[in-house]
Parts: structure tokens; C-alpha cells; sequence
């Protein structure tokens, strides 16, 4: 009985398909519960030179404890480099090196003549070995390559230590009987992928993806990419319900628990629809982008808006985010998370009860995160020490050590709000303590800083009002 490898590429799709703008918060939730269903590997999107996007994946791979974390590498060895350093201390670290094999793909994505596209997959391939012990190589648009320039690649991969293969039929056109040639080919020409992961990722144009699939596993693939929405690749239901009914006929199974499908699978496509739905549209003007408002805009509607982003604030402190809200929509237009970000900013300010004085964060595949915060409280020193999942979450704890109060998080956003080494990074915190929220932003060239400063800011909302 061959256990099928499934990799999870939901996270990685929505973020490059654009379709779902996802919360740190968010992602870090799907992420657990894909984890809690043993899914193999969890692909996570690529790191684009964002101090955000790295810090997202760091405290990813410090929560998984179950999945691999796998990410996918750029094009050079830079991206490369920043791509280990996020995973690094993951207990199952892996990096993929993707590139189109197909003429069209390689030139257009590329610019890269196919001549030279073995010399690309060696460079990139070895250089991720040298650091990674899991590299996999994906083969974007493999279907409509030439199967012989599809053997070149794969064993000029495989050659630069490649562990793992992945051959993608990108345009989602394949039968399920071309699948299965493909798999059986590429066995027979290729003697060292019996000893190597090969996996298949299908997408579903023609609604075949989990035929298709099923199809090239049966050929003998060992490795399935699958998604709890779109298209992008099999739906991890269909295939986990193929298994189940007829794996043991096919000497297959999986080690995701089929109990906890569904509804761990309901609760991701919730996180996945829900998110555009947070605040209830006053005026909808950005179709799928969401919800966004501009200088003609009164007074009164952002008012509404912000009561329905769960804020209950005072005339005076309505007026302040009306005419911060003014300055910003006389050149833009203002989304609600960058209404909500104004409404952190200068809503309901109060004299800092807590002060940051200092802190020292520690992360390892091992031992986990540890915080040390130390904060200043009427003139007197106070430490809080705690562990977590990732560095972000033992911070927080630490903070609610040093407060003596839990407070529920209600969301969390970090971001980049300038580019280069030195960029600037902001952070939003929601929290939420008898019914009501207050949020908090930091800004800091240091993500975590800035986190921090988030989080105190809007405790010290908490503390004023309720005397703390």
C-alpha cells in the first residue's frame, strides 16, 4: 500500500491569482488547518523581496508541525537565499524551483530561450541543494512541452540534486489517459525518479482534474497537488474521496483523516469568502477589489462605515477620522483596511499606560519561540516571558503576562509601506475586550517592532478606558 504524497497549494494560488486578499491572521489560520489534517506539504506564496512576506512565512513554518513548509524560489540565487532564511527553521523545510518548459512559457515569462533553460534549472537547483535537504523541482506547462526536451529537464534537475519532481499540466487541457503516458514515459526513461517523489498537478479547465490525477497515480506518480478552492489544482475532497472508496483496489492510501475533512475544508472556504465580507458594503465601487470610498464622500458614510468595521466612536473622534480620511482621498482612493488603519491612527488616543523598553525574541525548528518583553508601567519596570507558536505569538503572550489580561485578537495586518533594505513596515492590531474593539499600529523598519508597538497601542486603549 503506497502512501500519496498531497501537497496544499491553496494559500500560494490565492495570493497569485489576486482573487483573495488574505490577513496575516487569516493565513496563519488556514495554514494550522491544513497542518491539522496532515497534509504533506503546504505551499506557501513566494516572497517578493517584502520584509511582510517573509515574516508571514517565518512564523508559518514555526506553527507547522505535521506539514512540510514548502516555497517556492525565484529566478535568482538572491531569491534563493531569502527564501531559506525564511524556512530555515522549519521542521520540514522545502524550497521549489519553478520554471516553464514549455517554448511559449519560457519565452514569455522568461525571456529565456529553451537552449538555455537546462543551464537556468541546474544553477537554481543545485545552488537550493546546497542549502536545503528537500528541494523539489516543478515543471510549469509540462503537458505542452516536447516530451523529449520534458526527459532533458527533469533529468538535468534530478542530476543537480533535485529531490522531488513535480510535472504540471498548466493549461488544464490533458485527457486522463495522456496523464498516465506521461508518468509511465517518464518512469521508463528516467531509472532514478523510482527513487524520487513525482507528483502531478492538474488544473481543472475541462473538470478532469481529479481524473487526470488519479489517472497519472495509478501510473505511478506518488505525489498529488491539491486545493480546498478554484481551480488551480485537484480538489483535495475529490481526490481524498477516490481514495477512500476505491484506494485499496488501487493499493493507496493517504494519511489526511477523511472525519475532518469536511469541515475543516468548510471552515478554509469560509476564511476564503469572508474575507471581502467584513464590512458590509456602504458603496461598492471596486467590484471584486472590495469595498472603497473617495473625496466626495460625506462625513456621515464614513461614519457608517467605520461603525460597521465594529468601531464605536465618539463625534469627536468621527470628526478626526473624517478629516485625516479627507486628506488621504484628495489624491487616492481609500480601501476599508486603509480606513481602518486611519482609524487606528487617530481614533481614540490616550496617554501610554505601557511603554516598550525592550525586548529579545528567540525561534527554533526545536524549541519553539520564546519572548522576553520588558515594558515600563509608572515609572516601574515590568518583564513578561513567554513561548509560542512563532515569534509574533510569543510576544503577544508575553505582553498579556505583563498586563495579566487576554485579550481576543481580532486581527492582525503587517505590511511594507516603503520599498528597499530599510523599508518601512506598519502593523494593525484589532482587539477586542468587553464587546468592543480598539486597534493599535507601530511602525518600524523591523516588522516585529512594529508589531509590538501595534499590540501596546491598543492595550493602552484597553487600560484607559477600563482603568487597568
Amino acid at each position: 500500500m503506497s502512501i500519496i504524497q498531497l501537497t496544499d497549494v491553496t494559500l500560494s494560488a490565492a495570493a497569485n491569482g489576486k482573487q483573495h486578499t488574505l490577513t496575516f491572521k487569516e493565513t496563519i489560520e488556514i495554514a494550522k488547518k491544513l497542518d491539522g489534517l496532515n497534509i504533506s506539504a503546504i505551499m506557501l506564496p513566494q516572497i517578493n523581496g517584502s520584509k511582510t512576506e517573509a515574516l508571514l512565512v517565518r512564523t508559518i513554518a514555526g506553527v507547522l508541525k505535521n506539514s512540510a513548509t514548502a516555497l517556492t524560489v525565484g529566478m535568482t540565487k538572491a531569491s534563493i537565499d531569502e527564501a531559506w532564511k525564511a524556512i530555515s527553521l522549519a521542521r520540514k523545510p522545502q524550497l521549489t524551483v519553478s520554471l516553464p518548459i514549455s517554448a511559449v512559457q519560457m519565452e514569455y515569462i522568461c525571456h529565456i530561450k529553451p537552449a538555455k533553460m537546462p543551464e537556468k534549472i541546474k544553477e537554481l537547483v543545485s545552488y537550493a541543494a546546497s542549502l536545503c535537504p528537500n528541494v523539489n523541482f516543478t515543471a510549469e506547462d509540462a503537458t505542452r512541452a516536447s516530451f523529449d526536451y520534458l526527459v532533458q529537464t527533469v533529468t538535468t534537475a534530478l542530476e543537480a540534486g533535485a529531490t522531488s519532481i513535480t510535472i504540471c499540466d498548466t493549461a488544464g487541457t490533458s485527457l486522463p489517459d495522456e496523464m498516465a503516458h506521461i508518468v509511465t514515459a517518464l518512469r521508463e526513461q528516467i531509472p532514478t525518479l523510482k527513487n524520487k517523489t513525482l507528483t502531478v498537478r492538474c488544473m481543472n479547465t475541462l473538470g478532469l482534474s481529479a481524473a487526470c490525477a488519479i489517472a497519472a497515480v495509478k501510473a505511478g506518480a506518488s505525489g498529488i497537488e491539491v486545493a480546498c478552492q478554484g481551480d488551480a489544482a485537484s480538489s483535495v475532497e475529490s481526490i481524498l474521496a477516490i481514495i477512500a472508496n476505491r484506494g485499496d483496489s488501487m493499493h493507496i492510501s493517504s494519511a489526511t483523516p477523511v472525519t475532518e475533512l469536511h469541515r475543516t475544508v468548510d471552515q478554509i472556504r469560509n476564511i476564503l469568502r469572508e474575507q471581502h465580507a467584513t464590512v458590509a458594503p456602504v458603496i461598492a465601487r471596486g467590484g471584486s477589489e472590495g469595498v472603497y470610498f473617495d473625496r466626495n464622500d460625506s462625513a456621515d458614510t464614513i461614519a457608517k462605515a467605520v461603525r460597521q468595521l465594529g468601531y464605536d466612536l465618539s463625534d469627536e473622534d468621527n470628526q478626526k477620522v473624517y478629516d485625516s480620511f479627507a486628506r488621504a482621498a484628495s489624491s487616492k482612493k481609500i480601501g476599508t483596511k486603509e480606513l481602518e488603519a486611519i482609524v487606528a491612527a487617530v481614533a481614540l488616543q490616550v496617554p501610554p499606560t505601557y511603554k516598550l523598553i525592550n525586548f529579545v525574541i528567540t525561534n527554533g525548528s526545536q524549541f519553539g519561540a520564546t519572548a522576553t518583553i520588558i515594558t515600563e508601567k509608572n515609572g516601574t519596570e515590568q518583564t513578561g516571558l513567554a513561548k509560542g507558536d512563532g515569534p509574533i505569538d510569543a510576544a503577544f503572550l508575553a505582553i498579556e503576562q505583563i498586563v495579566g489580561s487576554r485579550y481576543e485578537l481580532d486581527d492582525f495586518q503587517v505590511q511594507s509601506v516603503t520599498e528597499g533594505k530599510e523599508a518601512m513596515g506598519t502593523a494593525l492590531i484589532r482587539l477586542r475586550a468587553g464587546g468592543k474593539l480598539y486597534s493599535g499600529t507601530g511602525v518600524s523598519t523591523d516588522i516585529i517592532s512594529a508589531s509590538l508597538y501595534a499590540y501596546l497601542a491598543a492595550i493602552n486603549k484597553i487600560a484607559y478606558e477600563e482603568k487597568i
